[in-house]
């Protein structure tokens, strides 16, 4: 789990999500969880905890997507610390902390990645990173 510097986003994968110790210890707040093929989290009541089950790579539902984007854009604009994680947390917890970070203009979804890839290890699949694109550029017909 590693924070992207100087925002208040982490970057993991589920087993640190289900680690609220470590989660509290940081100061995080807040849960998005985007892993399709791991179980819910049971976080403690005072922890919020989204869940988006997205797809390692391509087929994933625009619509899910887009609101996976703008719900974790909205927690780090009302500056909730926030962990988003996946099963290995090396590519759709790292690409949707980009599409957030970009949705909140904080430069293009290549920069964005780049800014995540300096703090987390990372492997962006293709695919997904394909969908990420297509969900950034149609966020003004959208509304995210």
């Amino acid at each position: 789990m590693n924070q992207i510097v100087p925002h208040l986003l982490w970057v993991g994968h589920s087993g640190e999500a289900r680690d609220f110790r470590k989660v509290f210890g940081a100061g995080i707040k807040a849960v998005v969880d985007v892993a399709l093929e791991e179980p819910p989290t049971q976080p403690p009541r005072e922890l919020v905890y989204c869940r988006f089950p997205l797809l390692d790579g391509a087929d994933n539902d625009p619509n899910l997507l887009r609101l996976a984007i703008a719900t974790l854009a909205e927690l780090l604009r009302e500056r909730l610390p926030t962990l988003v994680c996946c099963a290995n947390g090396m590519s759709r917890s790292p690409a949707l902390a980009a599409a957030a970070l970009a949705h909140l203009g904080q430069g293009s979804p290549e920069e964005c990645l780049e800014r995540v890839l300096n703090h987390h290890p990372s492997d962006v699949v293709p695919g997904l990173w394909n969908e990420v694109h297509r969900a950034l550029d149609g966020k003004g017909a959208r509304g995210i």
